[in-house]
């Protein structure tokens, strides 16, 4: 993936071509945005103009500020299995990134490149390092090695520690400055409002709503773990060592649970605006403030069994429901008990 490529995030790569030219690329940065898949591929592209053997353009300092897309390198930055870019994803059982990974890659980044000039490490979710993880970090990334690079991403930043972030230069993905939503979660929402406005706040129609969202969460499961499996070097790759496979391995599943807690909380904050919309509805906001606006029959009937107050700890729960997903908790469990409290 080349720079040229990432048309819909120009200032991002205008910074990061601005310091390639200057030969004054930072040792560590910190790359956030709404989704990891495109943190990933920005790196992915810092990556590739660091190490291609045929950029379109040198800077004085002899860095490409682009890559050809093309060469081997190139190829193999993209595929995952260039040996002087290392990934380091979040364990699957735990869940987070342990301290004996962030060393492993360290040491790597230590040890002179084999293939190129440029080291280039790369933490996906930095939010989910360990506290001893994170401290493990902070001398390397104060006082790195000569010719390499860290980049951390993330799309909850405000989780890592602060002595972690003040040692990175930030780059943040742009985002559109409206809420939108996917057509494909709308769609969904108003089957869930639907389903609401049959009900008539009884425990057994809370029960079906908690079904509409669980039925959409196995779906998207699978959807995530067939679309992940078929981008993994798993599925390019078979004749390659059995210790590197079973890493892959290892890190396929680790990076389906990755997205898929991701897409999870897309489905939540979809769920959220419309909360939000009804609570609006309650204060008698006019349809312009709502991200449903096509939903504002139904919802206002809803909202004529509701109290502020109650449509307000709505939001409340809801939000408390997405914290209590980022520990260990039991998925099922913590949305049935979200579920069940919410007024509708």
């Amino acid at each position: 993936m080349a720079f040229a490529q990432l048309r819909q995030q120009t200032q991002a790569v205008a910074r990061l071509q601005r310091s390639l030219e200057r030969g004054r690329l930072g040792h560590a940065y910190l790359f956030s945005g709404p989704r990891l898949a495109e943190l990933e591929v920005l790196a992915t592209a810092l990556a590739a103009a660091l190490n291609c053997e045929n950029p379109p353009q040198r800077s004085a300092a002899g860095l490409g500020l682009d890559s050809c897309d093309r060469c081997r390198p190139c190829r193999q930055v993209a595929e995952g299995v260039y040996p002087d870019v290392v990934w380091v994803r979040p364990e699957m059982k735990s869940r987070a990134t342990s301290i004996d990974q962030v060393r492993a890659l360290l040491q790597t980044i230590h040890l002179k490149p084999t293939a190129s000039a440029w080291k280039v490490g790369v933490v996906v979710a930095a939010d989910r390092l360990t506290l001893a993880a994170a401290n493990a970090f902070l001398k390397t990334l104060e006082e790195p090695p000569e010719d390499s690079i860290l980049l951390l991403l993330s799309t909850e930043p405000e989780r890592m520690l602060e002595t972690v972030r003040s040692r990175c230069l930030r780059i943040t993905l742009a985002s559109a400055g409206e809420v939108t939503v996917d057509r494909d979660l709308e769609v969904w929402v108003r089957e869930f409002v639907a389903t609401a406005l049959e009900g008539n706040r009884s425990l057994l129609s809370r029960y079906r709503l908690l079904s509409r969202l669980l039925d959409r969460l196995s779906a998207l499961r699978e959807q995530v773990e067939k679309e992940t499996t078929a981008s993994s070097p798993l599925a390019r790759h078979t004749d390659v060592e059995p210790d590197l496979r079973d890493r892959w391995a290892e890190e396929l599943k680790a990076a389906i649970e990755a997205e898929y807690r991701r897409r999870r909380i897309e489905v939540l904050v979809a769920l959220q605006y419309w909360l939000r919309d009804l609570w609006l509805a309650t204060l008698g906001a006019q349809e312009l403030r709502w991200t449903y606006s096509d939903l504002a029959e139904k919802t206002r009937t809803i909202a004529r069994r509701l109290t502020p107050a109650s449509a307000r700890r709505n939001l409340t729960v809801i939000e408390q429901t997405q914290q209590l997903l980022h520990t260990n908790v039991q998925e099922a469990l913590a949305l049935e008990v979200g579920l069940l409290k919410l007024e509708l």
